[in-house]
């Protein structure tokens, strides 16, 4: 079984994180979604709309997600991978190069962003409504 993992915040859900996770989860037969809890967020200087548990039930209802597990460290990534017999390890095409060091222990995949959506575009839109 081909075993596939990717990371995110996933706030104000919207058709290009769909389109992500459907194409990941296309390169293998099982998806792992490893989502920022809030208090990871904090660290990071950021602020999700909604909650951990509330976004985590917003992934666990999209039929391409087979599993959603907590975020609460930069540093897990290779545990997360090893614990959960990941082959491919899926981010978008934003932040290329930064996860060639899984090389290793998975294959590294970067996937091109949907154009004209994000979070960061929602809100900016929803700013100026």
């Amino acid at each position: 079984m081909e075993k596939v993992i990717t990371y995110g915040t996933f706030d104000l859900l919207h058709w290009g994180h769909i389109r992500l996770l459907e194409r990941a989860r296309a390169l293998g037969d099982h998806l792992t979604v490893v989502l920022s809890t809030d208090e990871f967020n904090k660290l990071k200087g950021k602020e999700a709309f909604h909650n951990f548990e509330q976004r985590k039930y917003l992934l666990e209802a999209i039929k391409h997600v087979d599993v959603v597990i907590p975020e609460t460290t930069w540093d897990q990534k290779i545990t997360d991978i090893q614990s959960n017999e990941i082959n491919i390890f899926v981010m978008g095409d934003d932040w290329e190069g930064q996860f060639d060091f899984l090389t290793p222990y998975c294959d590294v995949c970067y996937l091109e962003r949907t154009k004209d959506i994000s979070t960061t575009y929602i809100k900016e839109q929803l700013a100026q409504a």
